[in-house]
């Protein structure tokens, strides 16, 4: 006999369907904004060089325009990126903006116009309060997993690190934590124990405010990955990172980080500029001169722009006139010099223009430009070395040694090491001149500045003033020292033998020319003062004998000197 269902029960499972309906239903109806937020959470998969799948792992979109979040170990390594949308749409990773690699985050640009995006928290999670954990899914709406936070605890001073009440898969690391109201407030992360009750999330806001800053390219974090970094959004700091990036990146990531710059600041010259001097370190003369063009005409400031480009042209000319680039040439790297000042007189770009007349070997010209500098803002001792250039190729002597006076002259003793290039071309122009104990003083005084740099050379120059000068004792003392510096330089030898034999050390000479023989037995300097020592030493036969082998050598002094002892 069926029992009958009266009014009262009835009610009774009517008042209780509710509860019943609430308790079954998913989770995700119990969140309204899952849909909508569903479609920011992607897969993201990282690539290495030789294109092999490195790991997978997951992220989301926190801006519509394609800013994203994860976390940064799967980029180790890694030479490409892609993420796979709640779609299903496979999108390239551009660049990576930020990393962290103590809370192992990441934020990066992908390349999308337009994305379903998630709204950052005003404010923090507090404890005890609900949160879920949205899953990446594939066009359907996911189940959230609910949680509350166990505890809140604040890390560099405005950010959150939470512990929750919550048991998740790994697969389901670096996947967004939200508020009741949809809004993200963390990313998941790892927990020391898969099986553990509790799982931890880092404070989102902590991710999406890292930045690239002018010396961002150093970060150890973004070194370990090869994956393209982004340009500082500040002109300042993204010039800044032009000059890090010079050194911090290969020359393939250095092109495509240029690029990027002039992507993001297309109205600004240096980009065009940097670009320029890297096509002409390739000898790329071409694309140089298009980059400088292009320079010019986006510049507010034309005059450093076009005397850059007077410059890069000149540098060519002296440097690389062995590679022929018709476009170019002394008399442009000229004209440009003369429109940068033009556009501004600065005395730097009629220093300019002194350099290219020089190089022209229009040496009154560009020493009528040095003279006038020289009167004004660049009295420096380079202009006035540069001008006793100018005279000492016009062969004034005087004039030059003149004007190299008035650079050391704008220095006093002790002198600093700056003054050394100066007095080192004073003590050679001394010299010159016949004024070789002078020379010896400045020789002298370049020494104590530049002590721990000398080359043998230095002691060559310095004994050749010193033996004209009659300081023997002195020449001898340096070109040893010459010798044992360079060994195989033959040359020293010579002068070597030559002092010996000046201040009457015969033997000394002897084995010195031996030395100089055994280096080379068909250079017949060797011979020669071989032959003069033992002449010297009373010993003619011998002496001859080598003389006349300098002389078959084709050595123009052995007659004189056959001539001398054979009387």
């Amino acid at each position: 006999m069926k029992k009958r269902i009266t009014i009262k029960g009835l009610r009774m499972v009517i008042g209780i369907l509710p509860f019943y309906l609430f308790t079954f239903l998913p989770l995700s109806a119990q969140t309204p904004w899952a849909k909508k937020a569903a479609g920011a959470v992607f897969t993201l998969k990282t690539f290495s060089a030789d294109g092999n799948l490195l790991t997978s792992s997951n992220g989301f979109f926190i801006s519509e325009n394609g800013e994203a979040v994860s976390s940064f170990t799967p980029f180790k390594g890694a030479q490409r990126a892609v993420v796979i949308d709640a779609q299903g749409k496979e999108l390239p990773v551009e660049c990576i903006i930020g990393a962290n690699d103590m809370y192992d985050v990441a934020k990066f640009q992908v390349a999308v116009k337009k994305t379903a995006a998630l709204t950052l928290a005003a404010n923090p999670a507090a404890n005890g309060e609900t949160v879920w954990l949205l899953p990446y899914a594939v066009k359907k709406i996911p189940a959230c997993t609910q949680g509350t936070v166990s505890s809140a605890e604040q890390f560099d001073q405005q950010y959150t690190y939470y512990t929750l009440n919550m048991t998740v898969d790994e697969q389901n690391i670096s996947c967004p934590l939200l508020n009741n109201e949809g809004e993200v407030i963390g990313m998941l992360q790892p927990a020391a124990d898969s099986q553990s009750a509790s799982s931890y999330a880092v404070s989102v806001r902590f991710v999406a405010d890292m930045n690239m800053n002018g010396l961002s390219l150093n970060n150890t974090a973004l070194r370990a990955t090869d994956i393209a970094k982004a340009v500082p959004d500040k002109y300042d700091e993204a010039m800044l990172s032009l000059i890090v990036a010079s050194t911090a990146l290969d020359a393939e990531q250095y092109a495509a980080y240029l690029d990027r710059f002039i992507e993001k600041f297309p109205t600004a010259a240096d980009g065009y500029i940097y670009r320029a001097r890297l096509a002409f370190a390739k000898d790329d003369f071409a694309a140089a001169d298009e980059g400088m063009k292009q320079a010019v005409k986006v510049a507010e400031k034309n005059d450093d722009t076009h005397y850059q480009y007077a410059q890069m042209i000149y540098q060519k000319e002296i440097y690389k006139s062995d590679k022929p680039f018709e476009p170019w040439s002394l008399d442009m790297a000229l004209q440009e010099a003369q429109v940068a000042y033009r556009c501004s007189a600065q005395p730097l770009y009629r220093q300019m223009q002194a350099q290219i007349l020089y190089a022209q070997k229009k040496y009154g010209e560009a020493f009528d430009i040095y003279d006038e500098l020289s009167k004004g803002e660049l009295r420096t001792a380079e202009t006035f070395y540069s001008a006793a250039m100018c005279k000492l190729q016009q062969e004034d002597q005087q004039a030059s040694l003149a004007l190299l006076d008035s650079a050391v002259n704008l220095f006093t003793k002790p002198y600093i090491k700056t003054a050394a290039p100066f007095l080192l071309a004073r003590a050679q122009a001394l010299h010159q001149a016949g004024k070789y104990r002078q020379a010896v003083v400045d020789y002298n005084d370049y020494e104590q500045l530049m002590s721990s740099q000398l080359s043998a050379d230095f002691y060559y120059l310095r004994e050749q003033s010193e033996f004209a000068g009659h300081l023997y004792q002195q020449a001898l003392e340096d070109i040893r020292l010459a010798v044992t510096m360079v060994p195989s330089e033959p040359l020293f030898y010579v002068e070597k033998a030559n002092v010996e034999l000046r201040v009457g050390l015969a033997d000394d000479a002897l084995k010195t020319a031996e030395a100089l023989i055994g280096l080379d037995n068909q250079q017949s300097e060797g011979y020669l003062l071989k032959g003069i020592a033992q002449c010297m030493k009373g010993d003619k036969t011998q002496g001859m004998d080598n003389l006349t082998k300098a002389k078959e050598l084709g050595n123009s002094q052995a007659q004189t000197f056959i001539d001398k002892y054979s009387k």
